[in-house]
């Protein structure tokens, strides 16, 4: 008799909430039995939930991954399709993470760039503040007044 796990048990080893287990569940990528009102998940809903788990942590979307599971169900010991199809998906999800890490990386550029011409006009503006300040009589110094009576 293979072990069975309770949906807290998941929850628990998983770091997950019950609510997310059944949202899998409806999803279609769990098919715990019932003894009763009471779940009841086998060594495959736990390894499946743990790949669940994993391909979300890859970025594939939940109907992605109840693909691959659906191809892995029809032969029981997977398939060239299927692993063709995890490398297709793969492939996509590194070109779609190569394309932000570009997208990334000229953002931070355009804010190095905006940086320094925000230093600079900075700068410029201080440099004026301190000419003028120079330029400008002192109102507040008693010789001043002294000679303007």
């Amino acid at each position: 008799m293979s072990k069975t796990y309770s949906i807290s048990e998941l929850a628990n080893e998983f770091d997950l909430t019950t609510r997310s287990i059944r949202f899998y569940e409806d999803q279609e990528l769990l098919h715990p039995t019932r003894r009763g009102q009471t779940r009841v998940y086998s060594s495959k809903d736990r390894v499946r939930l743990k790949l669940t788990i994993r391909g979300k942590r890859l970025g594939f979307s939940l109907a992605e991954i109840r693909e691959l599971f659906e191809l892995w169900d029809e032969t029981r010991s997977g398939s060239k399709k299927q692993l063709n199809l995890m490398l297709s998906k793969i492939a996509e999800r590194r070109s779609a993470l190569d394309q932000q890490m570009k997208d990334i990386t000229m953002v931070q550029l355009e804010l190095e760039s905006a940086e320094i011409r925000c230093r600079q006009a900075l700068e410029e503006l201080n440099q004026k503040q301190r000419e003028e300040e120079q330029t400008e009589p002192d109102t507040t110094s008693p010789s001043s007044s002294a000679t303007t009576h």
